[in-house]
């Protein structure tokens, strides 16, 4: 696949398969597996990280997945209802929707310039169980909605998408966190996750639900316990508002404030397209083999943004934009 991308090969994903799939099977055999293919797969990731070429994912409902979703009922009802879902969180629902994707498109633009223009060093979420400060890289830039590909390309990565984001300071992280969204990864449901970082590294952690397997995602390598992203998504987003738990991160990331454990992304950078990978990780950027959005965000959450100096602006209150 990466020897496709260095050719100029676009990527396109097609997500639908059943989030639970491997939850029956042994967890350390799970993870040896998901810990191979990531080690297999990484000339690829650090192509699309880096947005070498133009990609986007979307997502289609496969009859297990909705199912999950739509417990109660038979299986060509809960693909109806779960396609119904997609396609009204994608915006395709509507009588134009390249003109709604436009539209979106600026709006999340104009939310990117004014933090791009501020400057922060850092952001701080407070709310029940979460007291954090996220250091933010030196040079960070924010992005969101449509992305300029290094080559040439715009393509909007993610379909859905309700985020900005840009890249901590893998460092410079202090704080507790917990989780206000189950989150599902390789078949399995973690849930409640609370966890408390010093000097940017996760150094405590629990969960009421899958907590085996979230520490053996923290043990992947050294970047995996500490960030590769954080982003703002406001509570009165469409895929928060529609009050499904999609078990899909695409979707559910797209519903609450999240950060992400693993792998940077070197195009938040300004610049970023120039940077060498050891000038990105002098800048604060982490490096890893994985990339794991969890939501610590809601109704209420309040963020601030830090200067250098500690002087605090309003940036979310109660999950709204302030």
């Amino acid at each position: 696949m990466a020897q496709a991308f260095a050719k100029g090969a676009a990527r396109l994903a097609v997500r639908g398969e059943n989030p639970m799939l491997l939850a029956g099977e042994d967890s350390e055999k799970v993870s040896r597996a998901n810990k191979a293919n990531s080690v297999a797969y990484r000339p690829a990731l650090e192509k699309i990280t880096g947005f070498d070429i133009n990609w986007t994912i979307v997502a289609y409902p496969d009859a297990e997945w909705a199912k999950l979703v739509f417990p109660g009922d038979d299986a060509d009802a809960a693909v109806g209802k779960l396609a119904d879902a997609i396609f009204s969180a994608s915006r395709v629902d509507v009588d134009d929707p390249v003109g709604a994707w436009q539209a979106h498109n600026a709006a999340l633009k104009s939310r990117t310039e004014w933090l791009n223009a501020r400057r922060f060093h850092a952001l701080h979420f407070s709310g029940p169980g979460t007291d954090l400060t996220v250091g933010l890289a030196y040079g960070h830039a924010w992005r969101g909605g449509a992305s300029l590909a290094k080559n040439g390309v715009t393509c909007n990565p993610n379909i859905p998408t309700e985020e900005v984001f840009t890249t901590p300071h893998a460092w410079r992280v202090e704080g507790t966190a917990r989780s206000t969204k189950p989150l599902s990864y390789q078949g399995t449901l973690i849930d409640d996750i609370s966890v408390r970082f010093e000097k940017g590294r996760i150094v405590e952690t629990t969960a009421s639900k899958g907590a085996e397997v979230l520490g053996k995602v923290l043990d992947t390598d050294e970047g995996a316990r500490r960030l590769g992203e954080v982003a703002l998504v406001p509570n009165s987003s469409p895929i928060s508002k529609s009050g499904l738990l999609f078990y899909n991160t695409l979707f559910d990331e797209n519903a609450a404030c999240h950060i992400a454990l693993g792998q940077c992304y070197s195009d938040c950078f300004l610049d970023g397209a120039s940077l060498s990978p050891e000038q990105v990780a002098a800048q604060g950027g982490n490096k890893s083999l994985i990339h794991i959005d969890w939501m610590i965000g809601s109704g209420e959450i309040d963020i601030d943004g830090l200067d250098a100096d500690g002087k605090r602006t309003p940036v979310m209150r109660k999950g709204e934009w302030a």
